[in-house]
């Protein structure tokens, strides 16, 4: 089959490589029907080392069960599943929505698994890794559900985390896929404000469709290296003044970097939640964490667990996180997606093998 290979910062590959098999029976075996570039894998495709032997990539993908080992019975050949970001083996730390605290936790693509971006996959702990889904193959839903892999389960965790409800005012800092799903998700929990600190122009649109009540671009905020004085950060002034000088009851940082960290900071009211989904840095903590009451929070989404929650308001149409994918591609367009995305000519791209 093929499948992605990355060999270092730039260096993206589509190649021949075995097709999967089963290997224990809890395994499943999937055919890839979708997949997506995430984010977060452009960290190593701009600064990971060059090497003889390509690692595999690809933890976003959606696809057809076509076989399934003796000790999987909740799923059946021909199921169309869903699969998280990252797999545990169904403990019962998983059930607890704490999958990365696994002792068996990995990613697609590393320790011997495949990776999505390819034609097919083997999935170990197949049971509790994949969802099934209720819709056809061919379903226009397919890039909404893809979602729930990852993009939409983090910026709904993001949220949950920082007690996002009814009457709440939210900071999202940062407009990549997970940003602008993080609005979606306050939104969907009942924020009342939702102000978005982001980079591009062009995706300020959407950020308001998804709920946004005000969109500052302030490009400053992502700009290295941090370390400014509060005062001098950009857009805090303008999100305090938005929510009466006080600050926000949440701050959404889905940027990961140490300046947007500050920001959230800077700008959270006395009392409030900062929440992550990223890091890229060494975290300082200062005394006014402590005198400020600020609550600081984030992990990695159980992706797994989400999908049930969201997957009903995907299907009757009350979210349509699928809009994030502004570029559709195949397999072997794959290097020229990530190339667009590092760019920042798309905001996210869907592959179809």
């Amino acid at each position: 089959m093929r499948a992605t290979l990355m060999y270092g910062a730039g260096d993206v590959r589509v190649e021949e490589v075995p097709d999967p098999i089963l290997r224990e029976p809890t395994d499943a075996l999937v055919r890839v029907l979708a997949s997506g570039i995430c984010e977060g894998e452009l960290p190593p495709y701009r600064f990971m080392p060059a090497a003889d032997q390509g690692t595999r990539v690809g933890h976003e993908f959606i696809g057809v069960v076509t076989d399934i080992g003796t000790d999987v019975s909740r799923l059946r050949v021909g199921d169309l599943v869903v699969a998280p970001f990252a797999w545990g083996d169904d403990c019962e730390i998983c059930r607890d929505g704490l999958p990365a605290s696994c002792g068996r936790w990995g990613l697609w693509g590393q320790g011997g698994t495949d990776g999505g971006q390819g034609e097919a996959v083997r999935v170990p702990y197949a049971q509790g890794n994949l969802a099934r889904l209720p819709v056809a193959v061919d379903s226009a839903l397919l890039p909404s559900v893809l979602t729930l892999s990852d993009v939409l389960s983090t910026g709904h965790h993001c949220a949950v985390q920082a007690r996002v409800g009814p009457h709440t005012s939210v900071a999202v800092i940062g407009d990549d896929a997970i940003g602008l799903l993080a609005v979606l998700t306050a939104k969907r929990r009942g924020a009342e404000q939702i102000l978005v600190i982001g980079r591009n122009p062009e995706r300020a649109g959407l950020a308001r469709d998804f709920g946004a009540t005000e969109v500052f671009i302030e490009p400053d905020v992502f700009d290295e290296p941090a370390g400014t004085a509060d005062g001098e950060l950009a857009g805090v002034e303008r999100v305090r003044a938005a929510t009466g000088g006080r600050g926000p009851h949440a701050v959404l940082e889905t940027f990961g970097s140490l300046r947007t960290l500050e920001t959230a900071f800077a700008m959270v009211r006395d009392g409030g939640v900062i929440s992550r989904t990223a890091s890229r840095y060494e975290m300082p903590i200062g005394r006014s964490m402590l005198l400020r009451n600020i609550t600081l929070t984030g992990g990695a989404a159980p992706a797994r667990a989400y999908a049930d929650q969201l997957l009903p308001d995907i299907l009757d149409g009350t979210i349509e996180p699928g809009r994030v994918f502004d570029h559709t591609i195949s397999l072997t367009d794959v290097p020229d997606g990530y190339r667009a995305m590092a760019t920042g000519e798309a905001l996210k791209v869907f592959i179809r093998p």
